[in-house]
């Protein structure tokens, strides 16, 4: 029941009525009895700061930050985290009295998702697919894991060198920077680009480059069916983790930031499954 008490949180975007995170969310509460309640909030661009301001003087205890909002939550915020520095890129935003935390759970979503899937990251070599911002909150993120070299292919590789430039000032090792037409080989291959959206996409990588011997984590998720990547790598028998673990993750993170306790990932996984 929602009371006056009850702590409120958002998803600010524009569409955000596919999202699956307010039946994620709410699921963890219900389960745990927390008195919390998450609704998805559509907004205009022109309108983020005046929405901002809005949650901020309404009490709300936070909000995650979808699509077209991430890059321009940025100058919104007194604080930022690493990955949400490097990527330039918030989805999740915690309110303190002090003002206004951004963070961005992305990458340490893709982590967890690799974890769950049994994916040993230390000492490997990983090709990252794509340089915006979701790229860099996972480079940023594997990088913390002790990964041995970061591979980085963009069709604009002047992009793909000033993501590497960036994590270079953090004193990750073993970056290198490609053409998507001139793949290296790679333990470890993540899909951060958008390939994977529309069911007529293409697969970001040639079709002979998903084999046994190497493993695939694709960030993009569409509800209901599988990306073209996840589908042949299935197909293959090859270890692939499907976007939807990510975007799992990724809440679960951004939950306990809000609330500062561990939250219940059976509930929320069975809410998106």
């Amino acid at each position: 029941m929602i009371t006056g008490k009850t702590g409120l949180l958002a998803l600010v975007g524009q569409p955000v009525g596919h999202s699956l995170s307010p039946a994620m969310h709410n699921a963890a509460f219900v389960a745990d009895g927390l008195d919390f309640v998450y609704v998805c909030l559509d907004v205009d661009p022109d309108e983020l700061p005046a929405a901002v301001r809005g949650l901020e003087a309404l009490k709300f205890r936070g909000f995650n930050v979808t699509m077209p909002h991430k890059r321009a939550m940025i100058p919104l915020v007194e604080e930022l985290d690493e990955s949400a520095r490097i990527s330039g890129a918030v989805n999740t935003v915690v309110i303190e009295d002090s003002g206004l935390r951004g963070f961005n759970t992305d990458g340490g979503g893709m982590v967890m998702a690799c974890q769950e899937a049994g994916m040993e990251l230390s000492g490997k070599s990983v090709l990252l697919l794509g340089a915006g911002g979701t790229a860099a909150a996972i480079a940023v993120a594997f990088g913390n894991t002790g990964v041995g070299e970061l591979h980085i292919a963009n069709r604009n590789v002047g992009r793909a060198a000033h993501l590497r430039d960036e994590l270079q000032g953090t004193g990750m090792k073993g970056l290198a920077v490609h053409h998507l037409d001139a793949l290296p080989d790679a333990e470890i291959v993540i899909n951060a680009t958008p390939l994977g959206m529309k069911e007529r996409d293409p697969i970001p990588v040639p079709s002979g480059y998903v084999r046994e011997g190497r493993a695939f984590c694709d960030a993009v998720y569409r509800p209901g069916t599988l990306t073209p990547l996840v589908r042949l790598a299935r197909e293959r028998g090859v270890l692939v983790v499907a976007g939807d673990r990510m975007l799992l993750y990724q809440g679960v993170l951004a939950q306990k930031l809000w609330t500062g306790r561990e939250p219940n990932v059976k509930a929320m996984d069975r809410a998106i499954s």
